[in-house]
């Protein structure tokens, strides 16, 4: 496969990264710019953040979204260096995602009920099962 593990669980390249690595670092990169200029441009979007699936308003929302935007930079320097840790916590990251998706569906005025929650934590599991799949192959190749 494209890198194996070192000592300090780093990659090290043997061959090209795969397109669909580039595309996924590019994706985070596109969201760490599209996340940014939301939530310094639209005040509505910046009044808002939401963690674990809980609405957080306000200073709250300001203070934490750069956590946000510093979650997908990690991704794209992982996807785009290859290392040996990003599958699987990307993985870890799309199913907090569907969880908190759930969550939010339940708890929230404006989300549309638990039976609508768990159809999109279904399908926003889908990269996160990819994700671990492509972790196997890794370590298995």
């Amino acid at each position: 496969m494209p890198y194996s593990r070192t000592m300090s669980d780093t990659a090290v390249t043997t061959a090209p990264r795969p397109r669909w690595m580039t595309a996924l670092a590019l994706f985070c990169l596109g969201t760490v710019a599209f996340l940014v200029l939301r939530d310094l441009l639209v005040p509505d979007a910046r009044d808002v953040e939401v963690w674990f699936g809980f609405e957080l308003h306000g200073r709250g929302a300001l203070l934490t979204a750069p956590l946000h935007w510093a979650i997908f930079l990690v991704g794209a320097y992982g996807f785009w260096f290859q290392r040996a840790w990003i599958l699987r916590t990307a993985a870890a990251y799309a199913f907090y995602v569907a969880l908190s998706h759930l969550v939010w569906s339940g708890v929230s005025s404006k989300g549309h009920g638990w039976l609508a929650g768990l159809a999109l934590a279904l399908l926003l599991s889908v990269p996160g099962l990819l994700l671990l799949r492509a972790a196997r192959g890794a370590a298995n190749g």
